[in-house]
């Protein structure tokens, strides 16, 4: 897979020999079952650059975003809700292999401890770098972050575009999926849930 450096999170393209292999042969096998011939110039190298592509948009499996938060964790007194919005994420839909992609918005509340803010983005992607679901994928980050920080509460609301439905299927373009999950004070709390609502959805820059 992808090597990662978990201290420095850098992107470094070195990818595992085997499992390229094995996905250039399966590219090739697509290309010949499309009726295209594998061997013509525009496609000849096609399958390994497939396959780098694929290794790449699925190297969250290679990712430990529990220890991503750790890394970076501080004692602190606050009370206050703590958000970091419109977190880019670009996923695949397990169902079809076709890319989903939005916007995610994290908050929560500390409870004696915060972590680094980069944490939160890495976190998602880590989760977000996988075949998914968007509905998993928002639990997932939620319970991370609770996991680790144990914090009053945590809020996760992801809008995103899904390719299988604007490209096959229904072909609605425009369409948006908005999946949300709440826990502690933002899941008792109506009023602090509406807090965090506002937060995300006000331009402050």
């Amino acid at each position: 897979m992808l090597e990662n450096l978990e201290e420095g999170f850098e992107r470094r393209d070195v990818y595992d020999k085997e499992t390229i292999e094995l996905l250039s042969e399966s590219y090739r096998n697509i290309i010949i079952a499309s009726k295209e011939d594998p061997e013509r110039e525009g496609l000849i190298d096609s399958p390994i650059r497939a396959a780098k592509a694929f290794q790449y948009l699925i190297h969250g499996y290679s990712l430990k975003p529990h220890e991503i938060l750790k890394s970076a964790l501080y004692a602190e007194d606050s009370k206050q809700i703590v958000v970091v919005k419109d977190i880019e994420i670009y996923s695949l839909c397990e169902h079809h292999l076709l890319p989903f992609f939005g916007k995610a918005h994290v908050g929560y509340i500390p409870n004696g401890k915060i972590c680094g803010l980069s944490k939160i983005p890495r976190v998602v992607d880590a989760f977000a770098r996988r075949l998914q679901l968007q509905e998993r994928l928002t639990a997932q980050i939620k319970d991370c972050i609770q996991e680790v920080l144990s914090p009053m509460g945590v809020a996760v609301v992801i809008e995103a575009q899904h390719l299988c439905m604007s490209m096959r299927g229904i072909q609605k373009q425009n369409s948006v999926t908005t999946t949300s999950e709440f826990s502690g004070a933002f899941l008792k709390n109506f009023n602090t849930r509406q807090e965090f609502m506002h937060l995300i959805g006000t331009k402050l820059h």
